[in-house]
């Protein structure tokens, strides 16, 4: 493939992101000197879908970007329009995203018994008699909206469904969506419900157009959101560079979590050339406030996090779990080629080794059991101690890595094949 001409310039990095809260890593890395400080000179840019960060990533028009997690596992398997070779050498956070409904569904969940605070399995199990009783009537089937369909907005929505023993784009179709453009297109009665990274589904309730039904992390407790996507070629051609990048995005990533720095950080993300939104909506994402009805707001604890317990760490796991569910729904074929080069695009070694010399407490190991954790717990780090937060699924399921033929063969709702 023709690649664009690498800049001559050593120091600079071309760096893309998508306005979504947990961009704020990478813009507070370029903006607030964190890249600076590592003798890095950022060229940020505002994309306008992830379809066009992705391609433009693959043209390299752009070096690193702040990428959807399951996108450079799909890229190095071939799935997408322009395959290409991408690392992840870090993990941007957990947690942010929401899963809205247009008003009119919230109503029909409500009459169907769904929870009102934010639980998935209660919520989960209204939707299916929603979407049954709609089979009956003969009405038009629900139409949810993702970000992308190689996100792990699309895994976590499709996971929830199935856990209800809905079958996704059979029962309820999945269409996608760029994320500014949700609370419109829920307005317009075009989409039924999205999940999407805030603040959407929080513009969405404010506006009167959607209701948040629940969270990605009361789905998957620790579920990984965006990853620091970047080229492999541009990564090999200065590994010092490299290692300098993944520093200042991580020390970005620190200063994110702060509380003390959130509103800071929430001032910056509201500027016009990031997200062009009040600041109080984007500091309420950051305090892990849930809009919900007549103003009142719920808070989830542990919404949005950049930086605690490892969560800038790439685990392996993470990526065998995304390339199971490819599997899964119908993506790829499960194959041992295939399982490989998925779990060879998260790289925890290069994480280890960029970060050795700020002395942080890593994980010693690659992968763990997914969905296992279901408390504080200690791990085995490279320096002093580390504590792993609860992992697990809201149905209780567990994926292991070493056994991942036998998940999917558990796995009672799934597609048929590759589509």
């Amino acid at each position: 493939m023709m690649r664009s001409a690498r800049s001559s310039d050593p120091n600079l990095v071309r760096m893309g992101f998508m306005p979504l809260t947990d961009c704020a890593p990478v813009v507070a890395a370029s903006l607030l000197g964190f890249a600076e400080a590592e003798g890095l000179r950022v060229n940020l840019t505002k994309e306008a879908s992830w379809a066009t960060l992705r391609d433009r990533i693959a043209v390299r028009h752009l070096d690193a970007a702040h990428m959807l997690a399951p996108m450079p596992i799909a890229a190095c398997l071939g799935l997408t329009p322009l395959p290409d070779r991408l690392i992840v050498p870090l993990m941007l956070g957990f947690g942010g995203n929401t899963i809205t409904v247009s008003r009119a569904l919230w109503a029909d969940l409500k009459a169907a018994g769904a929870p009102t605070r934010l639980e998935a399995s209660g919520t989960a199990r209204a939707l299916a008699e929603v979407a049954a009783r709609r089979r009956r009537e003969g009405a038009p089937k629900l139409v949810f909206a993702v970000v992308h369909h190689h996100s792990a907005h699309t895994y976590q929505l499709s996971y929830w469904l199935a856990a209800a023993s809905i079958l996704p784009n059979v029962e309820i179709d999945i269409v996608a969506v760029p994320p500014p453009l949700m609370p419109s297109a829920l307005a317009a009665g075009q989409i039924d419900g999205f999940c999407a990274g805030e603040p959407w589904g929080r513009v969405a309730s404010v506006t009167g157009s959607g209701r948040c039904v629940t969270t990605n992390i009361a789905i998957w407790r620790a579920s990984p959101e965006k990853v620091l996507g970047v080229a492999q070629d541009w990564a090999d051609a200065d590994p010092e560079r490299h290692f300098r990048l993944i520093r200042a995005v991580y020390k970005a990533a620190v200063w994110c979590d702060d509380p003390a720095n959130r509103g800071e950080l929430a001032r910056l993300l509201a500027r016009p050339e990031i997200f062009d939104l009040p600041a109080e909506i984007l500091e309420a994402n950051l305090d892990g406030r849930i809009a919900l009805d007549n103003g009142e707001e719920m808070q989830v604890s542990g919404f949005l996090n950049f930086s605690r317990s490892a969560a800038t760490f790439p685990w392996k796991s993470h990526a065998a779990w995304f390339y199971s569910q490819m599997v899964r729904w119908g993506e790829t074929k499960m194959s041992a080629d295939g399982y490989a080069r998925a779990q060879a695009t998260y790289r925890p070694d290069v994480h280890r080794a960029a970060l050795a010399p700020l002395d942080v407490p890593l994980p010693t190991a690659n992968a763990k059991i997914e969905g296992a954790i279901t408390a504080e717990t200690a791990v085995p780090s490279t320096v002093g101690r580390l504590f792993l937060a609860s992992d697990r699924f809201f149905d209780g399921g567990i994926f292991d890595p070493e056994r991942i033929e036998d998940y999917l063969a558990s796995q009672p709702v799934k597609a048929d094949g590759p589509r």
